[in-house]
């Protein structure tokens, strides 16, 4: 008789399980390292610092390692620039060079990924559409910090007016000009203005001169309304003039200035309203208004 064959015993083929085993090891490696790194980065004091805006709250376990590494290959001029745009976007307390830098590396390699995850059935991208995506990616925050620089900038300007006019009438009532920013800090609207204006007490309190922290308001905000009101301010209280008049004119030529502006954009609309209505307005007119005509010509055999 023959002998009856055994049945092959269920389990995994030795390759196959090794290289299992590589890769567990492989992720456990990685994740230590990682780890490792991430331990290796200090913890910020952010006792006295601004919430981070909403991206930098997300990624902040991960933007701090990273922005241990990319410190030291920022160049100086852009350091200088991005601080510079920071602190016109208000955000000079709540994010750093390194942490913005950082979340531009991030949003690059997101970018990346997305572009990975979403081409890999058709095949790996060419590297022409990941660099493409990499730089779109560290584009976005940039994007978002000039944008915000601008808006920043015309909610100054568009509030600007008022704050002279509450400043101007606590001086003609006896205040002086500390007091009248703090009166119109206090009274006035909530906003980018009103931050300035405590910033400006901030410092006032904190020993600099009143001239310095105006000074310093112009600096920082980088406006030439701010600009030419700090330098008419403090030129009236070197020659020891009365500010009413000055901070009256001064409001006066504000609102000037934002009538014009309005006035200027109101003008453009027609500009930029012609692409859309020569890309999606016409055509859809001339289809409805020639559609029975060509239907007929059609039905009667005209071109026939």
């Amino acid at each position: 008789m023959n002998a009856i064959a055994d049945p092959p015993v269920a389990g995994w083929p030795p390759q196959l399980l090794l290289a299992a085993l590589a890769v567990v090891a492989m992720a456990v490696l990685l994740t230590w390292w990682m780890r490792s790194l991430v331990a290796a980065v200090p913890q910020e004091d952010r006792a006295y610092l601004d919430p981070p805006p909403m991206y930098w709250r997300v990624i902040g376990w991960l933007a701090r390692p990273v922005a241990a590494w990319v410190s030291a290959l920022l160049p100086r001029q852009a350091r200088l620039r991005l601080v510079d745009r920071l602190r016109k976007a208000g955000l000079e307390y709540a994010l750093t060079v390194d942490q913005f830098v950082a979340g531009q590396v991030l949003a690059a390699a997101a970018m990346i990924t997305l572009l990975v995850a979403v081409s890999w059935p058709l095949g790996w991208p060419r590297f022409t559409w990941l660099l493409l995506a990499g730089l779109a990616g560290g584009y976005l925050p940039l994007s978002w910090l000039r944008d915000r620089v601008e808006i920043r900038s015309r909610r100054i300007a568009k509030a600007l007016p008022f704050y002279l006019d509450v400043i101007t009438l606590a001086i003609e009532a006896g205040s002086n000009m500390t007091g009248a920013l703090q009166h119109a800090a206090d009274k006035g609207p909530q906003g980018p203005m009103a931050e300035e204006l405590h910033r400006v007490l901030r410092d006032v309190r904190a020993g600099r001169t009143r001239a310095d922290a105006l000074r310093m308001l112009a600096d920082r905000l980088g406006l030439p309304a701010i600009t030419n009101l700090v330098a008419a301010v403090l030129t009236a209280e070197r020659q020891g003039s009365s500010l009413g008049p000055v901070l009256r004119a001064q409001a006066e030529q504000r609102r000037s200035e934002r009538f014009l502006r309005a006035e200027a954009l109101a003008l453009k609309a027609p500009v930029k309203m012609l692409l859309p209505l020569m890309t999606c307005i016409f055509p859809c007119t001339f289809a409805i208004v020639f559609f029975p005509v060509v239907v007929r010509i059609v039905n009667e055999g005209i071109l026939g």
